[in-house]
């Protein structure tokens, strides 16, 4: 089962630009919901 099981750690290193990408992308969306959140706050509240 693990006979091809290699540990090889540039592997990690070559991978934390696409690492970093995944985290900045989930910042983001996270980022434009909660912008898209007090938009709709500010715009539907009555005063």
């Amino acid at each position: 089962m693990f006979e091809n099981l290699q540990f090889k750690p540039m592997a990690f290193v070559e991978n934390l630009k696409y690492m970093g990408l995944g985290m900045l992308g989930i910042f983001v969306v996270i980022g434009v919901i909660a912008g898209v959140t007090v938009l709709l706050n500010r715009v539907l509240s009555k005063k």
